[in-house]
């Protein structure tokens, strides 16, 4: 390799792709056009003095020489933040910028009590909230576009796993089927053998979990609605137009007019907060998971 010190703006560039794939995803990510990231790559390639890409139809796939850089880079960014997580919390106040992904449900319970708290506590610290399916949002965070993510898991379905990421508890809440006031005749799961269902997109573990529950209980689901929007799912409940399973904390966000029905053994979703673990002890990370937990005080998602 060549000597000299090499450009860490451009060594992440390389990191990003080695991530994402594409240079067109990294352009996205990163607010740089395409040809400006390739640029980018090319300098360094010079300066490195060895190719760090090929082409493979119309993709780039990454050299050996190009891996080596990776991971000399990732242990780089990882040192750095945990330096500048050293220097916030000499600080010991919550302060800069704090991006947070989260999913529905979850939003519509504690996003208002959280900001407020974190308002009235911390007013120096700038939150913002991206509304995200969990799979999509916990990646995302690993590749450092979020700081903390809440997500979920259901039972006996593992959410994706990021060795990397700091996981910690902040709630559950009981799922149960939603069914129509006026259908008297349905008193459990198997009664909706031939009912029409609302679910969330085929790759959720919502959906994948639904599916599993009414084939524990025997059919296949006649699912007539697919959205991820669960303000959606209670207007077709409330309108009699379908079913489904609803989790205890959009039960507890709304004054839906439903009946809700217990599943055989009582599942619960658990609901998680998960950040690098490079910054997990910075002032902004605890001040927005403390600022969740209060939040959780506050509410009843049971």
């Amino acid at each position: 390799m060549g000597g000299g010190v090499y450009d860490l703006r451009r060594l992440r560039l390389l990191h990003e792709l080695s991530l994402r794939g594409t240079l067109a995803e990294v352009a996205e990510a990163l607010h740089q056009s395409p040809s400006s990231v390739s640029q980018q790559l090319a300098l360094l390639e010079r300066e490195v003095g060895q190719p760090l890409l090929r082409k493979v139809g119309r993709r780039v796939r990454l050299t050996s020489a190009a891996e080596v850089l990776v991971e000399h880079t990732a242990a780089i960014l990882d040192r750095l933040d945990r330096a500048a997580a050293e220097l916030a919390g000499a600080e010991e106040k919550a302060s800069g910028t704090m991006r947070v992904a989260i999913f529905q449900s979850a939003a519509l319970a504690f996003t208002v009590q959280m900001l407020d708290h974190l308002q009235t506590h911390h007013p120096q610290l700038r939150v913002t909230v991206s509304q995200r399916e969990p799979e999509t949002a916990l990646h995302q965070t690993w590749l450092r576009s979020f700081d903390l993510v809440i997500a979920e898991q259901y039972p006996g379905h593992a959410a994706p796993w990021h060795p990397e990421l700091d996981r910690v508890g902040l709630t559950s809440d009981r799922l149960q089927l939603g069914v129509p006031d006026g259908w008297s005749d349905v008193g459990s799961i198997a009664d909706c053998a031939d009912r029409p269902w609302v679910m969330e997109p085929p790759g959720a573990a919502s959906r994948h979990w639904a599916e599993q529950a009414c084939r524990s209980a025997g059919f296949e689901p006649d699912v007539r609605f697919e959205t991820a929007d669960l303000q959606t799912h209670l207007a077709l409940i409330e309108a009699g137009m379908a079913v489904a399973i609803l989790p205890g904390l959009l039960q507890a966000s709304t004054r839906a007019r439903l009946r809700l029905l217990d599943l055989a053994g009582g599942p619960r979703r658990t609901v998680f907060t998960a950040t690098r673990g490079s910054i997990a002890e910075t002032p902004r990370v605890r001040a927005c998971r403390a600022a969740l937990a209060a939040a959780v005080s506050s509410a009843d998602p049971s």
